[in-house]
């Protein structure tokens, strides 16, 4: 089975293919719809063969479909007809829960996404649990992605930053009772010395969990 795997994030749709090694990067806004995404990906992909897509979406999923509509993007995409617009199966998850699943190497893992915002997933049992951890109230009246995400990193510097990415690991890690935390997402980088049981992701990660989607178990 050849799988067209989509990471929607906030400044890029990141896609590649079964069989490809080098993603496409497409560019991404606050106004990014459902159409406009599904649209730029059939053109950017024109003539490439799959049998089934997976789709990393930023915000909450139920039964492989959008529950609401996303923070840091546009419109329409709950009720968006996704298989009809690909003409193949369509198998939708968290994004920051298709990066764990790529990332899980065993034992109870929280993994948390460094981006435009602040994605969390657990691995728990070998089942995928996506978390909505990032609006949770965290410290002076903001929330956890008020700190950790993009925002947090441009109003903090990245001293500050870094020193609060750090507690949040460690209040979350020891709430959820995680053997071990991967920090993935695009802003993971910038931490310069990682909290203890902690290792960084890798986007990559992400494509590799959206072809685990459809393994058999």
């Amino acid at each position: 089975m050849k799988i067209l795997v989509i990471d929607v994030g906030g400044t890029h749709v990141k896609v590649i293919a079964t069989g490809r090694r080098t993603p496409l990067k497409i560019p991404s806004s606050p106004t990014l719809t459902a159409r406009q995404m599904v649209e730029s990906v059939r053109a950017a992909t024109a003539g490439w063969r799959y049998d089934a897509v997976s789709i990393g979406f930023p915000g909450p999923v139920s039964d492989h479909r959008p529950a609401r509509e996303p923070h840091n993007l546009g419109g329409g995409w709950v009720r968006f007809p996704f298989p009809k617009a690909f003409g193949c199966p369509v198998k939708i998850i968290n994004d920051a829960a298709m990066q764990a699943l790529g990332s899980h190497q065993g034992g109870q893992m929280l993994f948390l996404g460094l981006g435009t915002g602040l994605g969390s997933a657990m691995i728990h049992h070998g089942d995928v649990v996506p978390l909505e951890l990032a609006h949770l109230p965290y410290k002076n009246g903001r929330s956890y992605e008020d700190y950790a995400g993009l925002a947090g990193l441009k109003r903090l510097g990245k001293k500050k930053w870094r020193r609060h990415v750090a507690t949040i690991v460690a209040q979350l890690r020891a709430a959820l009772q995680a053997d071990y935390v991967v920090l993935g997402g695009g802003n993971a980088r910038l931490m310069e010395i990682l909290p203890p049981d902690t290792r960084a992701g890798d986007n990559a990660n992400a494509f590799r969990g959206g072809f685990r989607l459809w393994e058999k178990k």
